[in-house]
């Protein structure tokens, strides 16, 4: 992905962490409910909310410091 991405745009939507810690650029998609209607969302992150994103992918919901030092170590690599 990383040749290819050097002369195209690549979009690439996963649930890896290892994959997503790669990219140049995060988006968070997710759903918000407003009343009785449902929205699809998409959130630009900043590096910070992409080290939490990524940690969030290796330990769930609440993030340890383990997965947060993982994933800023993912994305160095």
């Amino acid at each position: 992905m990383n040749e290819l991405s050097q002369k195209h745009q690549l979009i690439v939507i996963t649930h890896l962490p290892q994959i997503a810690s790669r990219g140049g650029q995060h988006y968070q998609v997710f759903k918000e409910v407003l009343g009785k209607r449902t929205f699809t969302r998409v959130k630009v992150l900043a590096k910070e909310e992409r080290v939490v994103e990524i940690a969030r992918m290796l330990s769930g919901d609440k993030p340890t410091a383990t997965a947060l030092q993982n994933a800023k170590e993912l994305m160095k690599s």
